[in-house]
């Protein structure tokens, strides 16, 4: 047969068998190759073919990230001294990130919309996330940045409850911001009650591991290896784990093990190995079924998913899979969420299986992080002690023209969902706490929409419906919750006062100005234009002088990463 007359092979196998010795060339797992599919702004040199979008996050507005070519990837402690030396991966190739549209909430009108409802979050993952962006010389994408996660990354000196039924108090405190001379920050702040040894409950655990061959990066599953030994080695008699794997296929790599055999479960940690495809929906089913056969009546039974986030095999319907977790939850296991790995990490996708699944979601890109997530705070990652928190406040308009919530764009409730029980919202593990931010305008000010010709002039005269009784209000805060053990919820109502407004940020307290910071910080990345007056060197400054005690270097380590992004720009 001559050259002319060989058969013509089709343009989606030479695609095929191009990828396929590009895969085999740079060494690349099955699901490396197919990341390939994956939009980026740089596409790789291999025969054209079109991209193709995962299901996985369909119905919702998803934007993707790449990260450099040949970017340096560190499973260290950004910022800070190495933990982990030699940990480098070069990638061949730029690769996505994926994000939910995130922009950032709007100004409302205090006359025209006066209530502001939302379910609490104590994720940080957003944070250490945007860390080891800029600690690689990397701008975080806008959609990164949750704003609410960097607030709620530090602990703050709120008072803590003194009793298990009472979970937490409402603690407010309103000062000018640092930003505008004609806004305020107002700070609503929980603080939830800590459990002593003695007092946190048996643990039924399944570690959910996901080995497919891209998570063989020191970064992924050799930190995760590191990080779940950390948080085994704090474990007792009356903690049960077992440990679920998953790639192209599931299994049961360690049964049901009494948390005190320390070193069986480390070796099983131990000997995990990465190759293969992605089976998401089998190692989700299989750790279901190990924690429903070894329930703890009183106890906390919870799955803890670690993994990239990249489901490219089984289930790729995103709806299929909330209900899934949803029904776990229903049945008492909840679901946390833990994320490793840069390019390719499924953000969105970790946040929302986390929020159905009743957990919390962490990102670990260090040694550092892993020990605070699994070790300092185990007891709040582990433990609940509220659930379905949700937060509403009403604003004033005799007093308030203006405000806007900083953050929980994502976490959004509708107004009749605060005394709806059957609503589902944030939960508050024990000893985390939660702090929200709004940045308000009184009236008298200059606000930044223009007042309505048509609106009802009642609501700004000193002879309003209300009264002059409540002309001293600037907000009333409500916060719905429910114990961990109960199907109805509970309400606490709290009055911000507007003598209680300070007559200067300086005069805030420490923990307040500490937190005015990070919002700004996340605001300053975000490029949201609300704090264009504040540069990255007065943040930093206002971090650096409210540092306070940290004995963990958490705000010493944000101080050094203002500055940093400040030389990025």
């Amino acid at each position: 047969m001559t050259l002319m007359q060989q058969p013509r092979l089709n343009q989606p196998k030479i695609t095929l068998l191009a990828a396929l010795i590009v895969g085999v060339i740079a060494g690349c797992s099955d699901r490396d190759a197919a990341r390939q599919h994956t939009h980026t702004e740089k596409p790789l040199v291999v025969a054209e073919q079109p991209a193709v979008e995962a299901d996985i996050t369909s119905h919702e507005q998803v934007k993707r990230h790449p990260i450099a070519e040949n970017s340096v990837m560190l499973s260290t402690p950004p910022v800070e001294s190495m933990l982990l030396t030699g940990a480098v991966v070069t990638l061949d190739a730029p690769v996505a990130d994926n994000y939910q549209d995130n922009p950032s909430n709007g100004v409302q009108q205090a006359a025209q919309v006066p209530l502001s409802t939302f379910s609490v979050d104590v994720d940080t993952g957003s944070y250490a996330n945007v860390r080891q962006y800029l600690s690689m010389g990397e701008q975080p994408p806008a959609d990164a940045i949750r704003e609410e996660a960097f607030v709620n990354y530090f602990p703050y000196d709120y008072p803590l409850p003194t009793t298990p039924s009472q979970p937490f108090a409402v603690h407010t405190e309103i000062a000018p911001a640092p930003w505008h001379e004609d806004r305020q920050l107002l700070r609503i702040g929980l603080q939830g009650y800590d459990l002593t040894l003695e007092e946190r409950q048996p643990s039924n655990l399944v570690f959910l591991v996901d080995v497919s061959g891209s998570m063989s990066d020191p970064n992924r599953l050799p930190l995760l290896v590191q990080s779940l030994q950390m948080l085994a080695k704090n474990l007792n008699e009356n903690d049960s784990v077992s440990i679920v794997t998953y790639a192209g296929s599931s299994q049961v790599v360690l049964p049901a093990t009494k948390g005190d055999q320390t070193e069986t479960i480390l070796a099983a940690l131990q000997q995990l190995t990465s190759g293969g495809s992605t089976n998401g929906q089998g190692g989700i089913k299989m750790a279901y079924q190990q924690a429903k056969t070894h329930f703890i009546d009183g106890g906390t039974n919870r799955v803890l998913l670690a993994t990239d986030g990249d489901f490219n095999v089984g289930m790729t319907d995103i709806d299929a899979l909330k209900a899934l977790i949803a029904d776990e939850r229903d049945n008492g296991i909840s679901l946390t969420t833990i994320g490793f790995g840069r390019g390719g990490y499924n953000d969105h996708l970790m946040e929302q299986l986390a929020d159905v699944g009743d957990g919390n979601h962490a990102y670990i890109d260090s040694l550092h992080e892993a020990q605070k997530v699994l070790v300092r705070q185990m007891s709040g990652t582990l433990q609940t002690i509220a659930r379905d928190v949700k937060i509403q406040v009403e604003f004033n308009p005799n007093t308030v023209k203006e405000y806007r919530l900083i953050g929980y764009q994502n976490r959004l409730l509708n107004d009749e969902d605060f005394n709806n029980d059957a609503v589902d919202a944030g939960e508050i593990g024990a000893g985390h706490s939660v702090t929200a931010l709004y940045e308000i305008t009184l009236v008298g000010d200059q606000g930044q929409i223009d007042e309505r010709r048509y609106q009802n002039e009642d609501a700004s005269s000193d002879d309003a419906k209300q009264g002059s009784t409540f002309n001293n209000e600037l907000a009333q805060v409500k916060v719905r919750y429910k114990l961990p053990e109960d199907d109805n919820s509970e309400l606490l109502t709290t009055i911000v006062a507007r003598d209680a407004l300070l007559t200067s940020f300086n005069k805030a307290s420490e923990s307040f100005q500490f937190a005015a910071a990070s919002a700004a910080f996340a605001q300053k990345l975000k490029d949201n234009s609300y704090v264009e007056t504040l540069d990255y060197a007065q943040i930093a400054e206002i971090a650096n002088n409210n540092r306070g005690d940290d004995p963990f270097n958490y705000r010493g380590e944000f101080v050094k990463l203002v500055q940093l992004a400040e030389s990025l720009h």
